[in-house]
């Protein structure tokens, strides 16, 4: 088993220090197992792969139906997140965690916290598994930018899709449209 290690900003984030086994052929990382996370009770039924190119920032996004488990598989990222559930007592809180390829690292994302990405370096592929189908109802976002939130993204000009940029700030959604 990994080591896991609860965010001590954000109430319900854990970072899994995976364990890369290697001999002459290469090396083998076993990336994920339901029985690490035991406050969701599991049903993978999806998982993802996305490209990015270097100086792209992704999200923030949320959903109230879905828990994400990210691993950088090739290039490296500044993950940032914020807690947006309102009853947290964690609430408005922000992280940033840098994950690399080459560190093995894994990176559990619970309901209600909003999340993105910042590509730090070129090529990079981060898988990410899930415990809902894409949903289009349950995709939201919270400005990237936000200056009330403050995340340091490591750029200065990123790349932003329009659908990002036109994302609000927190404080301008109402509490009944943040999960619990």
């Amino acid at each position: 088993m990994p080591e896991l290690i609860e965010s001590s900003l954000i109430q319900g984030v854990f970072v899994a220090k995976l364990k890369a086994f290697g001999d002459q052929r290469g090396r083998f990382t076993e990336t994920f197992r339901k029985e690490w996370f035991p406050q969701r009770s599991w049903d993978i039924i999806q998982t993802n792969c996305s490209e990015s190119v270097g100086g792209v920032v992704r999200g923030l996004h949320y959903h109230f139906k879905q828990v994400d488990y990210w691993c950088v598989m090739h290039g490296r990222i500044r993950a940032g997140l914020v807690d947006i559930r309102p009853n947290s007592p964690t609430f408005r809180a922000t992280e940033s965690i840098d994950m690399d390829a080459s560190d093995r690292i894994g990176l559990f994302i619970p309901v209600g916290v909003a999340h993105g990405f910042a590509g730090l370096s070129d090529d990079i592929i981060l898988t990410y598994i899930v415990d809902n189908y894409y949903d289009s109802q349950d995709e939201f976002g919270i400005a990237w930018n936000d200056p009330d939130l403050a995340l340091d993204w490591g750029l200065s000009d990123p790349i932003i899709s329009p659908r990002d940029a036109a994302n609000p700030r927190l404080r301008d959604v109402p509490a009944e449209k943040l999960p619990q």
